[in-house]
């Protein structure tokens, strides 16, 4: 039988789409349930292992817990648009030009706004974290990378390789989406 922690490691090898992972207890269970195979040195979600945690990802269906990720992931949508175009202008100043990231004033107003939209998400999260305790990791990430962009780090603002803002902000996003059962292809234009 499979522990929560076993599922735990399963939602971040999902979110992440391949993770290296030490083979503890949790991995070699999943490993040896189907649920996780070895891929290019890293683990993967096998077909089985992502039904699988589709319906422990997935809120109670017309629950109060449903109707509160139901209302974060509306406002999510909004503040969602803004964080693409904010990490648009983190890479290319007005013009079209590629950021440099020498011009600091310019640099700062986009961080300003990174900022900001992490204040307004913040609450909107934490209260669905009361309710699904998964949710709890996403505000701690995403305020340090926005202190290590604030630091001068300019990498964790977009970077794919490190969890960077846009990097968790999108693992939030996935996570949502399961937490309601949906997928994106079924989210407004």
């Amino acid at each position: 039988m499979l522990t929560d922690r076993c599922f735990v490691v399963l939602h971040e090898v999902r979110l992440r789409g391949l993770a290296e992972m030490h083979e503890d207890d949790e991995v070699r269970a999943l490993l040896d349930a189907g649920l996780l195979a070895r891929a290019r040195g890293a683990l993967r979600v096998t077909p089985t292992g992502r039904d699988a945690h589709s319906a422990w990802a997935r809120v109670a269906p017309g629950s109060e817990t449903e109707r509160t990720a139901r209302r974060v992931y509306e406002r999510f949508l909004d503040l969602n648009r803004e964080l693409i175009r904010i990490c648009h202008d983190w890479q290319v100043l007005p013009g079209d030009v590629p950021n440099d990231h020498r011009d600091r004033r310019y640099d700062w107003s986009v961080i300003d706004r990174l900022r900001g939209l992490d204040d307004r998400a913040r609450p909107a999260v934490r209260r669905l974290a009361r309710a699904v305790e998964r949710f709890e990791r996403y505000p701690p990430r995403l305020r340090d990378a926005v202190d290590r962009v604030e630091d001068g780090d300019h990498a964790w603002l977009t970077s794919p390789r490190i969890d960077s803002y846009h990097t968790v902000w999108m693992q939030l996003h996935e996570d949502l989406l399961l937490a309601l059962g949906l997928d994106r292809a079924s989210e407004p234009g």
